[in-house]
């Protein structure tokens, strides 16, 4: 039986996008952690342990499918769900990143009862 989601991490670049999620997440009981960029990002994970991850594709560095990809290949990250929350909305940007490994693709601007929806899903 999988714990139910309570730490959540956020990597976007931009403040806005973090500042928005952050708010919806912490006003539904979440803990939120954020990242602006996949720099360290497996570090990060270990320290923290957080139990969902929220992934931008548009980043400087690597893009989130590449960051997705690295997260869901490591032994001691490999269960942790992500969700990637992209602009980019076409079907094929879908598939590929849960090609990735990602559980779940919503596009922005996010949809917070949506989002809300597919995190207690998962819990």
């Amino acid at each position: 039986m999988n714990m139910p989601i309570q730490k959540i991490l956020i990597v976007d670049d931009s403040p806005t996008e973090r500042y928005v999620l952050t708010d919806i997440l912490a006003k539904a009981g979440y803990s939120v952690s954020t990242s602006e960029n996949g720099e360290g990002i497996l570090d990060k994970i270990k320290a923290d342990k957080p139990q969902l991850i929220l992934m931008d594709v548009v980043m400087p560095g690597q893009n989130g499918f590449q960051v997705t990809r690295s997260i869901t290949r490591d032994e001691d990250t490999k269960d942790i769900p992500i969700i990637i929350c992209s602009s980019k909305g076409l079907e094929t940007d879908r598939i590929w990143g849960l090609r990735q490994g990602a559980r779940d693709y919503l596009v922005k601007p996010i949809d917070p009862k949506e989002l809300l929806a597919k995190i207690a899903a998962l819990g």
